[in-house]
Order: C-alpha cells, then sequence, then structure tokens
C-alpha cells in the first residue's frame, strides 16, 4: 500500500510539472513582451486620447491628458446612464393623425324606450320594476330599499317559476311599423326587422347595424341614419318610485362588435324633441405593459374582440357561476339560467360583494380587466330642437291620423350622421426605442471618447488576455498537492511509534 501511494503522488507531481511547464513556455508570456504588450495596446488603441497619455514625454502634457480622458470618460458614463434610467422609466408619447377617407363604416347604434313595460302587463304587477332592477344590477348597481324587501319576498315565494326573462321580452317595449314609424339609411328605408333585439338595463332595446349584418358606409357627411320613433305613452310606462320620470328614447352608437353599455354614456331625446347627432371615429391605440395599460395576450371567450366592458361581464359571469351555480341572461355564457329567487337570495348580494371586495376590477396591467390595445369610440356633438313647426304639427296630424298634442306627447326625431368623412388615431408610442438607445449610446461614446464598437471590442480583448494572464499566474503560484494520498509520509507507522518507545 505504501508503494502504491507513493506511485500515485509522484505520478500526481510529474503531470503538475507538465503542466506548470507548458502554462510558462507556452501561454504565459515573459515580463517584457507584457509590458510591450500594453504599450503596443495603449498607442494604437482607436480609444481616443490614451495614445497621447503613453507617448508624449512631458509629465505636465501627461497629466492634462489624463485629465481630459477621466473627464471625457465620467461625462460619457453619466450621459449613458442617463438615457438607461430615461429608458427603463418607459416613455410614451402621443401622436394624434387625422385620416380623410372616400368612406367611413357606420357604428351600431343601440335605442331604448324610457318607459320599459307595457301598461297594461304591468298595472297589477308593479313590482316587476323592482325585479327588472335587481336582474340588471349586474350591468347597474341598483340598491333595494328596505320597504321593498317583504313584497319581493311575498313575490319570489309565491310564484318560484316567474320568468322575468320571458315576461320583459313579451311585455317590453317593441319596435314594428306602429312605434318605428321612419327609417331611412343613407336614403335608402330600413325596416324594424333590420333591427337586433338585445337586453339592457332599459329592458329590450335594439340595435341597427350590428354585427352579424354587413358593414354598412357612408360616402358623405351630413348624411346617415333618420328615425321617427313614437314611445306610446300611453302603451308604455314606468315607475317613478325608482327614479324613472323621463319620456323619450336613450340611445348609444358603438363598435357593431361590441355590446351597447349604457351605464353613464347613454343620449337622451326627450319627446317632442328633434335630435340631430353628429359622430366621428376616433381610434386609440395603446401600448403594451411596460409602456402601457394593455395586455395583447387577454383573449374573451364569448366576445369578438376584447373591451372593458365585455371582460367585465365575463368576469362578473365566472364569479356569479361559480358562487350561484347559475348564469344570469343578462351576462354572457352557456350556463343554466338563475331564476328569480337565485337571483334576489345570491346573484344580487354575489354582485355587490365583486364590487366591494375588487374581484372585477377595470384599468391598470395588473387589474382584471386593463385597458384594451385597440379601442373604437364615436364621440357625438348633439343639438336639439323642438319637434316641428305648426305647419310640420298639422301635416304629421293628418298623416298619422294623431292630434297635435299627441304628436308633441310621443314622437321622437333622431338624425345621426358622420360630421366629415375622417377618422382620428390617437397612439401611444415608446419614446426611445431600442435602436435609438443604442444610437444615444453611440452618439455619446463617439462624442466624449471616440469610441465606436471596433474599440468596445478591443477594450473587450485586452481585458479578457490580461485575465487569461492573470488566471495563469495565480495557478502557477498554487501551492503543491497535499500529501494526504501517502500517511506514512507524515505520520510515524505503528512499528516505528512501537521501536521509539522501546528505546526511550
Amino acid at each position: 500500500m505504501d508503494q502504491l501511494g507513493r506511485f500515485i503522488q509522484s505520478d500526481a507531481k510529474g503531470i503538475l510539472e507538465k503542466i506548470r511547464s507548458y502554462l510558462i513556455k507556452k501561454l504565459l508570456p515573459h515580463l517584457e513582451d507584457r509590458r510591450k504588450y500594453h504599450q503596443e495596446f495603449a498607442s494604437s488603441t482607436s480609444f481616443h486620447g490614451v495614445h497621447n497619455i503613453v507617448q508624449t514625454q512631458s509629465k505636465t502634457r501627461k497629466v492634462l491628458w489624463l485629465l481630459v480622458v477621466v473627464g471625457c470618460l465620467a461625462i460619457a458614463i453619466w450621459q449613458i446612464c442617463s438615457r438607461f434610467i430615461y429608458y427603463f422609466s418607459w416613455p410614451t408619447t402621443t401622436t394624434v393623425v387625422i385620416q380623410y377617407v372616400e368612406n367611413v363604416k357606420f357604428p351600431a347604434v343601440t335605442f331604448c324606450n324610457l318607459n320599459r313595460f307595457q301598461a297594461h302587463a304591468v298595472s297589477n304587477l308593479k313590482i316587476i320594476f323592482l325585479l327588472w332592477n335587481i336582474v340588471s344590477g349586474v350591468l347597474q348597481k341598483f340598491a333595494v330599499q328596505d320597504k321593498y324587501s317583504q313584497e319581493l319576498n311575498d313575490f319570489l315565494l309565491g310564484n318560484q317559476n316567474f320568468s322575468i326573462k320571458e315576461f320583459t321580452k313579451k311585455n317590453g317595449f317593441y319596435l314594428n311599423s306602429s312605434t318605428l314609424l321612419e327609417c331611412e339609411f343613407f336614403g335608402k328605408p330600413c325596416y324594424p326587422q333590420d333591427f337586433e333585439h338585445v337586453f339592457t338595463e332599459y329592458g329590450n332595446c335594439f340595435t341597427f347595424n350590428h354585427n352579424d349584418l354587413p358593414a354598412r358606409k357612408v360616402s358623405l357627411s351630413g348624411r346617415g341614419l333618420h328615425l321617427l320613433f313614437d314611445v306610446q305613452q300611453e302603451q308604455f310606462t314606468d315607475e317613478p318610485a325608482l327614479g324613472y320620470t323621463d319620456a323619450g328614447i336613450t340611445f348609444v352608437t358603438h363598435s357593431p362588435k361590441e355590446l351597447p353599455r349604457f351605464d353613464g354614456l347613454g343620449l337622451l331625446t326627450p319627446v317632442g324633441m328633434h335630435a340631430q347627432v353628429a359622430i366621428r371615429q376616433l381610434k386609440s391605440i395603446i401600448q403594451e405593459y411596460p409602456w402601457g395599460e394593455c395586455k395583447p395576450d387577454i383573449k374573451l371567450q364569448y366576445h369578438k374582440i376584447y373591451s372593458t366592458n365585455g371582460c367585465l361581464q365575463e368576469c362578473k359571469a365566472r364569479y356569479i357561476q361559480d358562487w350561484c351555480g347559475c348564469l344570469p341572461f343578462i351576462l354572457p355564457g352557456n350556463g343554466t339560467e338563475c331564476d328569480l329567487l337565485k337571483f334576489y337570495n345570491c346573484v344580487y348580494p354575489a354582485v355587490y360583494d365583486i364590487e366591494i371586495k375588487g374581484l372585477c376590477t377595470v384599468g391598470t396591467h395588473n387589474s382584471t380587466c386593463p385597458a384594451a390595445c385597440e379601442e373604437m369610440d364615436y364621440p357625438t356633438t348633439v343639438t336639439y330642437s323642438s319637434f316641428g313647426g305648426e305647419k310640420a304639427i298639422k301635416y304629421l296630424s293628418a298623416k298619422l291620423k294623431k292630434s297635435p298634442e299627441y304628436i308633441r306627447q310621443n314622437l321622437v326625431r333622431i338624425d345621426i350622421k358622420y360630421h366629415d368623412l375622417s377618422y382620428k388615431i390617437t397612439q401611444q408610442q415608446k419614446a426611445l426605442t431600442i435602436s435609438e438607445l443604442l444610437a444615444d449610446v453611440g452618439g455619446q461614446l463617439g462624442l466624449f471618447c471616440g469610441a465606436s464598437m471596433i474599440t468596445i471590442i478591443e477594450l473587450l480583448e485586452y481585458i479578457f488576455t490580461n485575465f487569461c494572464w492573470m488566471c495563469i499566474f495565480l495557478l502557477l503560484k498554487a501551492p503543491e498537492m497535499p500529501q494526504w494520498n501517502n500517511p506514512s509520509q507524515n505520520q510515524p507507522t505503528h512499528k516505528e511509534k512501537k521501536k521509539g518507545i522501546q528505546e526511550c
């Protein structure tokens, strides 16, 4: 065993000596060669000013050039750091472009009667107004007062199979030749069947130019959609005690691919008035995070395009379906429809809980529904005038066989047209891109140091070469291999110990 240990140790020493000999002869230059290498690099580098420090003989000039080089380098580093700090603050700029076109797509327009239900159907069932407010509370929060609680409980317990959806669809506002007296789009007649039914907080509403139809376009400003409604106040009614005290038509313009949103955005046209609505098309483009607040990878399950309103509805639908085991018919989805009892006992409290806990938030990138990356809006300018003069009232009275007073109390005229054939694009852009950042860095290096990419490669090569020499030097100065392989050389054997004791 002792001989084997000595053999291994001698073999390791031989290998180590060969490695050291190779490093000294092949890879580690002599001291004079290393000094010459440093001298040549300082004299030939494209980093301006360094060769002036090395080659000049005057100490004063050396000091001056050293101060100049160090000062310029410090300024360059300061400028480069400031550009990186600015870049990582994710700055943006906003550009506004107005594009004129030969024709422009017409938006979807959704109309609702401010009086939501037929009077004969709710004359003995006034609880319907409150029930519909509870059902539509998933879209617009409505607080149920305590004085209605007992009345609601009594009705729900006695009418568990009652369907507010079917009741509203059958006994709410309808659109036919008696309520839509005139309809014309760009000189061509339109009819009630050109409108699509949709539920909103106003009950039955109807959308013109919905997504299922081919896109309608207009090629002249000042012409568009012309409508004449008869709201039939005697036939339709609402509950003033719940805040519904107006009579007329409410409407909202929106993208054909999006659902209408009336919550604070609807335009009202009272009876006996003529509304002239001039619209513009505004397209907003927002940068993705961290420059902006949008997330381009978010997709909606039941909407063709992403919008914060559609996302908010799907978010509420998911939570309500998880908590209540059913889905309100007014929200998108394919779940089991909630009955009235679940609406009152589960859905209505769930909506309140969602809002209080902030489970469905809108706006920033880390919210449930961040801002849309692309959004189409239709800003409107509305002017009103009294409906018809004396001659017009007489003409309509004879044509419709209605009294002048009926016309003033029930008819609503709405004209919707484009202000001009153009659309505005508001685009959020990166204030500093990667290429611009590199250009700034290169400009600062070139201005203060006369450096370029080639200079940086030269410096990297110089640093790498010196690093390799330092590693080789440290390897050559490493201590010899420890003698743990042969314990007999470090410690006496058992026989030697015994012999030493006898000698003593």
